[in-house]
């Protein structure tokens, strides 16, 4: 059985949450909800839960502010959230879970259903701990992305990004000191999780740093040289949207 807590500003979320949980995901025993950052803080202390479902925003603060709080994190978190695209773009590269509002019960049972055998994971409270620093982060070269390999993840900074290569249905991972790292996913899915602010796909196999550019080279599509002497074709059809971006 695995023990959970609710912790939602709105009551009526709380209580629709815990019907579907009762419904549909019997392995779940709601032992607490809350609505807040301390009441939430206090009950978890209290009864030990191995799962919170928590919204992003409550009242006296938010999910981050509570999870602080609550270092070392000993629980699973799955995040309840009508957030903005950009947050559950962070949850997404760190690995760790959440669901829109309003709740999709297929979702919700495939949630629930990962945690089945393996509460708690080790892996899951570094994964918290990234996202809690990527969302809060003022500085955007600050925070880590989660890439998976066949063997585990590994964090990087995105700073250390120079650019993305595709291999195959695999992804290449070339950093500023040279290393260069294999990810099992594909280039299609990191141009959908890395910040816009700063990741360009330029290239249908390429997606670059636009900080770690060297120099461009005008030419149908042109091409730039980037930190670590790589040359990268601008494809035509991307050309005018990357100028813009050069140019912001």
């Amino acid at each position: 059985m695995i023990r959970t807590v609710l912790i939602d500003d709105e009551i009526d979320s709380n209580r629709i949450l815990q019907t579907l949980l009762e419904n549909y995901c019997p392995q779940v025993r709601v032992v607490g909800t809350a609505d807040g950052v301390a009441t939430a803080a206090d009950l978890i202390r209290e009864v030990r839960p191995d799962l919170v479902f928590m919204d992003i925003e409550m009242t006296q603060g938010n999910a981050f502010d509570l999870l602080h709080r609550l270092q070392p994190v000993n629980f699973h978190v799955i995040f309840v959230t009508a957030f903005d695209s950009h947050a559950v773009r962070a949850f997404r590269y760190n690995a760790v879970d959440y669901l829109l509002k309003p709740i999709n019960i297929k979702e919700l049972r495939a949630s629930v259903d990962k945690l089945t055998g393996k509460v708690v994971e080790g892996d899951f409270l570094m994964k918290v701990k990234s996202a809690v620093e990527n969302i809060q982060g003022i500085d955007i070269g600050d925070r880590k992305i989660a890439f998976p390999s066949l063997n585990g993840l590994f964090f990087v900074k995105l700073r250390d990004i120079i650019r993305l290569e595709a291999k195959s249905g695999y992804t290449a991972i070339h950093l500023q000191d040279g290393t260069k790292m294999t990810t099992t996913g594909t280039i299609s899915e990191y141009e959908n999780l890395l910040p816009e602010a700063v990741f360009f796909r330029i290239h249908h196999s390429h997606i670059i740093n636009l900080n770690k550019i060297k120099y461009y080279q005008k030419g149908r599509g042109g091409y730039v040289t980037m930190d670590d002497e790589s040359e990268i074709e601008v494809a035509s059809r991307r050309r005018e949207e990357f100028m813009k971006r050069l140019l912001k």
